[in-house]
């Protein structure tokens, strides 16, 4: 019952920051489309309801993707020779791209990229107008003189336009593929050197303790702050983008006051980051009077924006991510590893050290007539109490150390590198800081608890997890057999226990 209680929170926990991340998506412009490798219908925004002219019918969630295909082909939003050509671009599991022509006369850009371990993520595009645009340049280019000088300021226009979404899909497709945030920095910074050479910039993240925003990446500068204050910004303080320009009325950033930048600034732009519906970073750019970029960036300030939106979608997407895999791994109790990650983890450490020819030591213990406690003082005097030794072990285990919660009162600790002394050792350090604790309930101090520990290694006591963990078990149970509170350790495989 106890661990279905706790699979239900996780449940509920993960379903509410899915729901985080379906409010991100409807808030775009574009339209999105997300097609599992099985070919069914994972996710999709409301925006694209509205950009190919379908109703919610026409497109739910597990649909497949032939059916999709077949009905657009039916409507006349796509013909046969642009059907046909997608359907082999498909089949080799490659990007394409087409216009869907809809009665309405409305053109929208169907941008259809490969994902990871299979399927798609489509994007739906309102590119009426630029395509009206190139209609009328052509026009426009044999009337006159003044209508070609016209024609040729709209087509620089629309390629920069288009190589600005070329830009943005590429950096797109690169922050898809990050696994961390600190490769997410890593190409921002590249991303930002390249195609906006004529900046300067920093990238800003909020501390753990939302005092401050620490500074995690810069280009084409040495002046990243290590942080700033977030009232510094007038961008954070207004909750939206804030674009100085001496010319209009602004008013400085202390931030940027404090920067020293030794030239004196016309022009920047601060991007608040928002990921999860909460602002979590900011973007400064600073840009050069006559910017190196001109001829394939339109507008810097509107650019700068596009991409502060794209980072936090790749922001929320990684963090998403981790929350998820930390809750699938940790104790919500404790915040310890969960018993499905400590059997994995003891797997791969022996697949490393039987490489290596190396031990290591395994301790299981739990504490002693803990059920007593309970009754005595109550369920939530208990959960203190656990989380007090959960506590207490990332405190005195070391860094490389995994400390689980295998359920209930039972725990467990992975000593990578430890021979049988050194994971003896240990334990009795353990036993000893346990039994010094003095947890505050309401207004006083629980009666002390102590824990009776058994102790394996590796390879002596076995070679599989399993045997390990019995091993463990065995002379935890000697332990409560000579009065608790104390070590006991297995010998061998098939050796007495101490």
């Amino acid at each position: 019952m106890k661990h279905q209680v706790i699979e239900d929170k996780r449940a509920k926990s993960t379903s509410v920051v899915s729901d985080l991340g379906v409010d991100i998506l409807n808030i775009m412009e574009q339209g999105i489309l997300v097609w599992n490798a099985d070919g069914l219908c994972e996710l999709h925004n409301a925006r694209i309801f509205d950009l190919i002219e379908i109703s919610p019918e026409d497109l739910t969630v597990g649909m497949s993707f032939g059916d999709f295909r077949q009905a657009a082909l039916d409507r006349g939003d796509i013909d046969e020779d642009t059907f046909h050509n997608f359907e082999s671009r498909i089949k080799l599991h490659q990007p394409f791209s087409f216009d869907r022509n809809l009665p309405s006369g409305r053109v929208v850009l169907t941008n259809a990229r490969p994902a990871r371990g299979g399927g798609y993520v489509v994007t739906y595009t309102d590119v009426t107008d630029a395509r009206a645009a190139a209609r009328d340049l052509v026009a426009a280019k044999t009337a006159a003189e003044k209508a070609e000088a016209r024609a040729r300021e709209v087509l620089t226009k629309e390629r920069a336009r288009r190589t600005e979404a070329k830009l943005l899909g590429q950096l797109d497709e690169w922050l898809q593929c990050c696994k961390s945030l600190e490769e997410l920095f890593q190409i921002v910074t590249s991303f930002m050197e390249r195609f906006l050479p004529g900046s300067k910039g920093e990238l800003y993240i909020y501390s753990n303790s939302r005092d401050v925003l620490d500074g995690m990446c810069n280009w084409n500068t040495h002046d990243l702050h290590d942080s700033i204050a977030p009232d510094s910004c007038w961008a954070l303080r207004r909750g939206r983008n804030y674009q100085y320009n001496e010319s209009e009325l602004c008013f400085v950033c202390d931030h940027v006051e404090t920067h020293q930048h030794k030239v004196h600034l016309a022009e920047y732009i601060c991007v608040p980051i928002v990921a999860h519906g909460d602002t979590v970073g900011l973007l400064h750019i600073r840009f050069a009077p006559v910017a190196a970029n001109r001829e394939h960036i339109h507008d810097e300030a509107e650019f700068a924006i596009l991409c502060g939106e794209h980072i936090s979608m790749a922001i929320a997407n990684v963090k998403l991510r981790d929350e998820l895999q930390d809750q699938s791994v940790r104790d919500p109790l404790t915040g310890l590893y969960n018993r499905r990650y400590f059997l994995e983890a003891v797997r791969q450490q022996i697949s490393q050290s039987d490489r290596r020819k190396q031990s290591f030591g395994l301790l299981t213990f739990d504490a002693d007539k803990f059920k007593n406690f309970n009754d005595n003082h109550g369920h939530d005097a208990g959960d203190m109490v656990l989380r007090a030794i959960g506590a207490t072990m990332q405190e005195v285990m070391d860094s490389g150390d995994v400390t689980c919660r295998f359920g209930g009162e039972e725990f467990a600790v992975l000593l990578p590198g430890k021979d049988l002394q050194a994971a003896q050792e240990a334990a009795e350090t353990l036993r000893e800081a346990i039994g010094a604790l003095q947890v505050r309930y309401l207004d006083g101090v629980l009666p002390p608890v102590t824990i009776s520990v058994g102790v394996s290694s590796f390879p002596n006591c076995g070679n599989q997890p399993q045997q390990l963990l019995r091993r463990a078990d065995e002379a935890l149970y000697r332990a409560k057999d000579a009065g608790r509170n104390c070590v006991r350790v297995a010998t061998s495989e098939k050796g007495d226990i101490k």
